[in-house]
């Protein structure tokens, strides 16, 4: 019996074997589709594979929606940096009255005119009435920097100033005549004006800027006048500030506070998409587990160096350069305010720009003479190497700048767009200095750890051995002249190590 029942089942092993390796033979031999070939023969990843790649994709998704977000996370670090030195309220407006130095971390800020900056909640407020000074070049954006309306020469005010009116989101109310009515797509909104300073003796006076600047005034459209608050204009200049964007897993966590304040359709359709693809939901948990946290932390510090990278590497296309013989670059490449290229929007330009950057608006890219603004700016010499803050640079700009208000040059570091702190405080000169001309009426600007000898203090922007900088020329009041090309200047060409 023993032997007969070893036998059966002898025979049984044998017969399953047979119909397995037939089976196997028939799987071989079935038609597969090329993606089922390309997919593992049609069957399930190993765990460990399918678990690796789906790690792998959040943190991909994590990429690119940093990538997508930078412009809002740009904003809220300016509002939570100001709010947090100047207070908050529809009625404070800090202003920079003796100019904004490099104790203000701020991307790539203008010292050259005196800045008013505000943060203004519809959601607290309902509409606002903001009565804009004359003469004031400025925007209003909502959160994701889209610019709601230009002010000023090329806003609707034409300079004359006046009142605008600033709707929420879902504001469905009746709107009186005699304003200039926006409605924002964000409840909150950024308010951003620049004043003009005057000529003074031999250098700039920014007290007519800043007495124009503290004509704004901001109350609720609704209010009777003896509940509107009174304008409250703290001076930031000379303050330490840091106004940057979280640099850790706080930058997740402030993207969810926004996502929640905020109405649903307020976020654009392709940056929601993003922020669902990592767990972000208007009205659902945000609960990562401690391996998605490591992931996220990881994509907060690669997808800026990503960034940084693009930028250093420069476009395939290069149309990102003004000029077929120079170095001088378009921070918006040449695109529309919105980042549009060929009507399609270009994320990765747009993130370049917010990294180091704020604020774009129709003016900056606009060919208006006398009105708009340009801002060429360049991070290589003449010789296509990188500035580095240990050498000595020379800057000929050709006589008489297309520039109807002024212009301005300024260096910056070029990771953040951050002011290079220096004894200097200030590194940048303008048109509203007495600097030496050359006899043609040309003048020479230089760069460098230390001033070379014979050169004038107003002539030279002091730089940092061991960093890198870039250098921006502002042309406020754009002429004619730097959208022809008839005036061009001249690269920064280095004249020592």
């Amino acid at each position: 019996m023993k032997k007969n029942g070893f036998r059966i089942r002898l025979l049984a092993s044998t017969v399953l074997i047979s119909c397995l390796a037939s089976t196997a033979a028939m799987a071989a031999d079935a038609p597969m589709s090329p993606l089922m070939k390309q997919l593992n023969s049609g069957n399930w990843l190993s765990q460990q594979e399918a678990h690796s790649l789906s790690d792998e994709l959040y943190y991909q998704d994590a990429i690119q929606t940093y990538i997508a977000t930078l412009p809002l996370m740009n904003t809220i670090g300016l509002r939570d940096g100001s709010e947090a030195a100047f207070g908050s309220g529809y009625n404070v407006l800090p202003i920079w009255k003796q100019r904004m130095d490099s104790r203000a971390v701020v991307p790539t800020p203008n010292g050259d005119v005196i800045y008013s900056m505000s943060y203004l909640d519809l959601k607290k407020t309902g509409p606002l009435v903001v009565k804009a000074p004359a003469n004031v070049i400025g925007m209003f954006t909502d959160f994701f920097q889209q610019t709601i309306t230009d002010v000023g020469a090329i806003g609707p005010d034409r300079a004359r100033g006046g009142l605008y009116l600033l709707l929420p989101p879902d504001y469905e109310g009746p709107i009186p005549q005699g304003y200039y009515a926006f409605k924002s797509s964000t409840n909150n909104v950024f308010l951003f004006f620049r004043t003009i300073m005057a000529k003074g003796d031999g250098k700039p006076d920014p007290a007519p800027a800043v007495k124009n600047a503290e004509t704004t005034r901001i109350y609720p459209l609704w209010d009777v006048e003896k509940d509107v608050k009174p304008m409250k204009f703290p001076d930031a200049s000379g303050k330490r500030v840091t106004m940057m964007y979280p640099v850790d897993n706080d930058y997740w966590m402030k993207l969810k506070e926004f996502v929640e304040y905020e109405p649903l359709t307020a976020i654009p359709a392709e940056t929601r998409s993003a922020l669902l693809s990592i767990g972000i939901v208007k009205g659902k948990p945000f609960n990562p587990t401690e391996a998605q946290q490591a992931l996220l932390k990881k994509a907060v510090e690669t997808a800026p160096r990503m960034i940084l990278a693009r930028r250093q590497m420069g476009r395939d296309d290069q149309r990102q350069l003004y000029y077929k013989d120079r170095q001088w670059e378009n921070s918006w490449a040449g695109a529309t305010a919105e980042w549009m290229q060929f009507g399609t929007l270009d994320k990765n330009q747009r993130a370049a720009f917010f990294q180091i950057a704020y604020s774009s608006a129709s003016a900056m890219v606009m060919h208006t003479t006398g009105a708009g603004s340009k801002y060429p700016y360049t991070s290589h010499d003449k010789d296509g190497k990188f500035l580095e803050g240990g050498n000595s640079y020379k800057l000929h700009l050709p006589a008489n700048p297309p520039a109807d208000l002024f212009w301005a040059v300024t260096a910056y570091n070029i990771t953040d767009g951050t002011m290079p702190e220096t004894d200097q405080l200030l590194p940048s000169t303008n048109g509203y200095y007495d600097i030496p001309k050359n006899k043609d009426g040309s003048i020479d600007l230089w760069f460098g750890p230390s001033k070379p000898d014979g050169v004038a203090d107003n002539a030279f922007i002091k730089t940092i051995a061991g960093r890198n900088f870039l250098v921006a020329l502002r042309l406020y009041g754009t002429g004619d002249g730097f959208y022809d090309q008839t005036w061009i200047p001249d690269d920064l060409v280095q004249v020592s190590k």
